[in-house]
Formats: structure tokens, C-alpha cells, sequence
């Protein structure tokens, strides 16, 4: 056997592995509610792609279009107010400066604007939340499938529980839809 081909032979060896490893991981995530897309042709798969909340549910015909618009809003909104904080705490004087020390301090207007943009981005939450009436229910729906994007299966944990989860998020979606 030439050197070429004990390389291909390992090279082969070692994508086997590894699809073995990404199908396992595929399968166990699957299991606990996860849904994934595997787009490509017959004699080659495309690669995994996790699909969110709101895409498998638009994709098994459980919610409109509408209440998919209504969930991809708040789930921007969601995820720019829960993003981590612009303003760094810090002791340096340098107020501009990047944590770590690389590269160009960052202007205080940048800073500020950021500061703005999140504290905006709080404000339209808790204004999306208002038109849910405060129900705590209907907003931990919104914030698992539309925030954090999980299946009603993974956010609920159980088939029972996600049956209710996806009965309780189309109530929250219609109202916040209107």
C-alpha cells in the first residue's frame, strides 16, 4: 500500500468518525426536543442546522404567518434588552477603553449610543410585554420560544408540556400580533 493511500484510508477513516460523532450529538439533541433541517442531495447530506422555535413551528403549519411576524419582533426586542450591559464596569480612568487592553479605546459616543440603543431596546420590551397584560404565563412563552429561541418541547421539557406551551404562545402571539 502506497503512502497516498494509507493517508486517504485515514482521512476516510477519520470523516467517518466524526459523522458518527455529529449524528450522535444530532440524535441526543433531537431527544430532548431540538429540531434540526438537513438540507442537500441524496448522495450527500447538506450540513445540521438547528432550526428555532419559531421556524419549526411556521414549518409544521402551527402558527400563521402573521403570529411568526408578531414572535420574530419579540424575539429582536428580547434578545437586544437581554444582551449583556454596553457600559463595562470598570475601575481604569481611560472610560473609552476596551476590556482587555486590545486595540483603539472606543469613543464615549459610541459607548453612550450603546447605552442608548439597549436602554430603547428595554423600553419596546417592556412595552411588547404590556401587550400581553402583564400574564406571566404568556410572557415565559414568548421568552423561551421567541427570546431563546427553543422548541416548545425543549423550553416545556415534556410532549404534554409543550402541547400547552404551544397552546399558551399561539394565545400570546395572536395578542401580540394585533
Amino acid at each position: 500500500m502506497s503512502l497516498t493511500a494509507v493517508g486517504l484510508e485515514a482521512a476516510r477513516r477519520a470523516t467517518r468518525a466524526v459523522s458518527r460523532g455529529v449524528a450522535e450529538t444530532v440524535a441526543l439533541e433531537a431527544a430532548r426536543g431540538a429540531a434540526f433541517t438537513n438540507e442537500g442531495c441524496a448522495a450527500r447530506p447538506g450540513p445540521y442546522r438547528r432550526q428555532t422555535g419559531l421556524a419549526w413551528l411556521s414549518g409544521k403549519g402551527r402558527i400563521t404567518s402573521r403570529q411568526a411576524a408578531a414572535g420574530l419582533a419579540y424575539g429582536e426586542a428580547w434578545r437586544r434588552a437581554e444582551a449583556p450591559a454596553p457600559l463595562p464596569s470598570t475601575l481604569a480612568l481611560n472610560l473609552g477603553g476596551r476590556i482587555g487592553g486590545g486595540g483603539e479605546p472606543l469613543p464615549v459616543a459610541a459607548i453612550v449610543a450603546r447605552a442608548e440603543a439597549h436602554a430603547r431596546a428595554g423600553q419596546r420590551l417592556a412595552a411588547l410585554r404590556a401587550r400581553l397584560g402583564g400574564q406571566a404565563e404568556l410572557v415565559a412563552a414568548c421568552d423561551a420560544v421567541c427570546g431563546r429561541e427553543l422548541t416548545p418541547r425543549e423550553a416545556a421539557g415534556g410532549e404534554r408540556a409543550a402541547l400547552k406551551l404551544e397552546a399558551v404562545l399561539g394565545v400570546a402571539l395572536d395578542l401580540l400580533g394585533r
